[in-house]
């Protein structure tokens, strides 16, 4: 199925521009990081979450008034449909790490709000991690992701050319930035479920990234005499189609997750969608840019030293006709003929 026919878009023309676009997106990211932090769920901060179902409609400040002389620090939410009247509270790790002194805090948390007079209500859930389990979590979710990059670039370098390698890592690590700077804008919480998003947004980006290169690479072989400029921006042509719809579906999905899938699957999805949207946003820009550059724009090495060619080929590759050879014409030199001795 073919969206875009005879595409013919210079996608390197703003390559700069995307570069600039990102770096502002990640230098915010940066500084909003450094400024409030990306909030850690409670299997990386420790503590202790616990849901309740109040019998009648009861506001976040009720809570958090009722609950402020215990549990200064804690952070209250609604939970779910707002007909079921769910709060989530959340109370970060305080003193002693064993379970059973956490799983004590859940009980103080009920009693606070039974002093408060705020009607009957009912546990739904509680979920208590120790901050030594949480800290455990986060090494080995950073020595993940670091495995994962290494592995990405091993791969690509010894399939295609490691200039490749290069390009597909410095895309990865840029949607990952990307990504986290737009967690710590929306501040949503850094869970396993935004981590499981973060690992498949990877390899769903690298997977286009992949498709692109083996297009660079077969059109390398058909373009000898053009420059390096001319074959991506004829490869990421030749792929556009297949870019939108695989990258629009798993995008419709992950907006249906986000919308309908629940509070509980609100940060995967909303990290999903981010992924997907820089993911494909960087294989056609950020990383075929790092390629060019470190390519160059001068002829492929299969035909370094062929003669300068026109851009018919390029041409005729963005527009699907196929180009006729050219016929060699050769002048007939005609020799005098020696007189013949009479």
């Amino acid at each position: 199925m073919h969206i875009f026919k005879h595409a013919n878009f210079d996608f390197l023309r703003w390559r700069v521009h995307a570069l600039v676009l990102s770096w502002v997106i990640i230098l915010a990211g940066v500084v909003t990081i450094w400024t409030k932090g990306i909030p850690k769920g409670v299997e990386f901060a420790g503590g202790t979450v616990v849901i309740e179902q109040f019998g009648q409609a009861t506001s976040e400040q009720q809570v958090r008034d009722a609950l402020a002389k215990t549990f200064p620090d804690s952070i209250i939410q609604a939970y779910g449909d707002a007909s079921q009247h769910q709060v989530m509270i959340r109370v970060p790790q305080v003193g002693a790490e064993s379970g059973t002194s956490l799983s004590v805090m859940a009980q103080r948390v009920e009693e606070s709000l039974r002093q408060a007079n705020l009607g009957n209500f009912q546990r739904q859930g509680a979920e208590i991690v120790s901050a030594t389990v949480g800290q455990e979590l986060t090494n080995k979710a950073i020595l993940a992701t670091t495995l994962s990059l290494i592995g990405i670039l091993a791969y690509l370098a010894f399939r295609f050319q490691f200039s490749f390698g290069v390009g597909a890592v410095v895309a990865t690590i840029h949607d990952l930035l990307i990504t986290l700077a737009f967690l710590a804008f929306f501040r949503y919480d850094m869970t396993l479920n935004v981590i499981a998003a973060i690992l498949t947004m990877t390899g769903f980006s690298t997977n286009d990234t992949i498709v692109i290169f083996d297009r660079i690479r077969e059109n390398l072989r058909s373009m000898r005499r053009d420059s390096m400029r001319d074959v991506i921006n004829v490869s990421l042509n030749q792929t556009l189609s297949r870019t939108v719809i695989t990258s629009g579906t798993a995008l419709l999905t992950a907006l249906a997750l986000f919308f309908f899938g629940g509070e509980v699957l609100h940060g995967f999805a909303f990290t999903m969608v981010v992924g997907i949207i820089t993911g494909t946003y960087s294989s056609v820009f950020i990383a075929a840019a790092i390629v060019s550059f470190w390519r160059g724009t001068a002829p492929t090495r299969a035909a370094a030293h062929a003669p300068a060619s026109t851009s018919t080929s390029t041409k005729a590759a963005l527009s699907g006709v196929p180009q006729q050879p050219q016929r060699k014409q050769k002048a007939a030199q005609k020799t005098p003929r020696k007189a013949r001795a009479s």
